[in-house]
């Protein structure tokens, strides 16, 4: 069998032969992950940006005039307006000016002390403080730990409990320029291309705007989406002979202000459309890191170099282990397809249309693990609700392991 890396890039990039025009890829393997999508489709274009280093300089610039401290919650004071239903603001132990909060933080001081934010958000602003005021007095937790802005004015962006573990935005951006300069193509990895439906050829090079960047940041979070699609995996044959290439790719996340984890995912997929979905994807791996008291350190020695590795790794075990699943027969007939996915608690109605979908798909009925899992990956796209696609996506992953 034909396992091959092959490696192109485009003329005068780290100084590797000129690519082609685009890859020949068969999306109608593998899983389709729309979390890039959804990004993609809910950023306003002020929370898009166009490299790396773009993105890094509005994150640091505001962590720079930032302040966080934890204080006694019974040391807050409200402040409401009279004239101003709208207005309320804090007075924050070690700060005269008063604060304001955001939308988020105002919800994060209401959780955090008992009170219902929707209901308050409607009430008149001194009616609103006086029940904050109350909550305040009576926390039980005692302390609390703001992150205010300063710039026109002074900004409450977080309240959080005071063992909450803060991950800059600006520190993630950063581990990721490490490996991957500034995402525009001056180190292999990179803002995706995009695939042509009409021909079936992802194009890794398509000009970096605020309609095509997978860059992002608002004043809650940050997350980046970049692959490294210059440099296909051949890892074995397609029906007709064509090569099956994939692409390394990898997204993360956080938020420095509580709304999220910080995560990482990597995986290896086939093309990305226009609207960001991820198409053909195999080997997703996800990890996270909640912000409790000891993530800024879990982030330093585990995050940040896990990506650093799979940056550098090689694609050899991924081929190894598809190679592995190609290769292990595991039905000759009907009985035996029909008995390998009842045993793996397939009802006999999946079990079916399993079987149904590899046939029509590959002109035959499956006879490896590798094509068992498609049929199975081609079944749970079909799925309308996310839990059963899941579950379904994750009992294939588990027979590819396996067979490895």
């Amino acid at each position: 069998m034909n396992v091959t890396v092959s490696y192109s890039a485009r003329p005068g990039s780290v100084g590797e032969s000129p690519a082609s025009a685009g890859f020949k890829v068969d999306i109608s393997r593998g899983e389709r992950i729309g979390r890039v999508s959804s990004e993609w489709f809910s950023r306003p274009d002020d929370e898009r940006y166009l490299s790396l280093s773009g993105l890094l300089a509005a994150v640091r610039a505001r962590a720079d005039r930032a302040t966080a401290r934890t204080v006694e919650s019974r040391a807050v004071r409200i402040e409401a307006s009279r004239d101003d239903a709208e207005r309320l603001a804090l007075i924050v132990p070690g700060r005269e000016a008063p604060v304001a909060p955001t939308h988020w933080s105002f919800g994060q001081l209401c959780s955090l002390v008992g009170a219902p934010s929707g209901y308050l958000r409607d009430l008149p602003a001194p009616l609103a403080g006086i029940n904050l005021q109350h909550g305040l007095l009576s926390h039980r937790a005692e302390l609390i730990k703001t992150l205010e802005t300063e710039d026109d004015r002074i900004e409450l962006r977080a309240v959080t409990g005071p063992d909450y573990g803060r991950i800059w935005d600006h520190e993630l951006v950063s581990a990721v320029m490490k490996i991957a300069g500034d995402g525009a193509g001056d180190t292999r990895w990179k803002v995706p291309g995009v695939l042509d439906w009409s021909t079936m050829t992802h194009n890794p090079f398509v000009d970096v705007t605020k309609e095509t960047t997978t860059l992002y940041a608002s004043d809650r979070d940050v997350f980046l989406f970049l692959v490294d699609d210059t440099h296909p995996i051949e890892a074995g044959r397609l029906p007709n002979g064509d090569p099956d290439l994939y692409f390394r790719g990898f997204y993360c996340w956080n938020s420095e202000v509580g709304s999220k984890t910080l995560g990482i995912a990597s995986f290896y997929l086939r093309a990305v459309c226009m609207n960001r979905n991820l198409w053909g994807v195999e080997g997703f791996e996800e990890s996270s890191i909640r912000h409790s008291k000891f993530a800024a350190q879990r982030f330093a020695h585990e995050a940040a170099p896990a990506l650093a590795r799979f940056a550098r790794s090689s694609p050899a075990p991924f081929i190894a282990g598809v190679r592995a699943a190609r290769e292990r027969i595991v039905a000759r007939n009907d009985e035996d397809r029909q008995a390998f996915l009842r045993k793996r608690g397939f009802s006999k109605a999946e079990t079916a249309k399993v079987i149904a979908t590899v046939l029509d798909e590959e002109g035959r009925p499956p006879e490896s693990v590798f094509e068992f899992v498609q049929g199975i990956t081609a079944l749970a796209r079909t799925k309308p609700h996310q839990d059963a696609r899941l579950e379904l996506e994750g009992r294939a992953k588990i027979l590819l392991e396996r067979a490895a």
